[in-house]
């Protein structure tokens, strides 16, 4: 596992009270893959709240995924979504989790907020 990967779980429970603001409440397990190894973290979520532990355990969703690629997940190179949909990982159990811990994720690099792009567009039109 890169050292990045144990900040970006590191931060989580900082980062947690702005964006778990919804009703959402479950454990994710993550099993991170490399080769003959998986490491495994649980993330217990609730509303404003989120605590990480580097283990197994009852879970209400597991998602799988290489470490190279969720590597590039935490740098905003990949989307998580999109590598569940290729088959690039796997995920089972509660969908609500992935969609909400997803969140946690940066946008890609030179993302700008659509509304903001509209904003100037219009300046220029008039």
């Amino acid at each position: 596992m890169t050292e990045a990967t144990e900040r970006f779980f590191e931060s989580l429970p900082a980062r947690g009270p702005t964006i778990l603001r919804g009703l959402v409440e479950g454990t994710l397990q993550i099993d991170l893959g490399d080769g003959q190894q998986t490491d495994h973290w649980l993330v217990r979520m609730r509303p404003g709240a989120v605590q990480c532990a580097r283990e197994r355990g009852p879970a209400d969703a597991i998602w799988y995924c290489r470490a190279a690629l969720f590597d590039r997940l935490i740098t905003g190179e990949a989307q998580g979504i999109a590598a569940v949909l290729r088959n690039e990982s796997t995920f089972s159990g509660n969908v609500v989790l992935f969609l909400v811990f997803r969140r946690f994720f940066p946008n890609p690099p030179g993302t700008r907020d659509p509304r903001e792009v509209a904003r100037k567009a219009a300046g220029r039109l008039t």
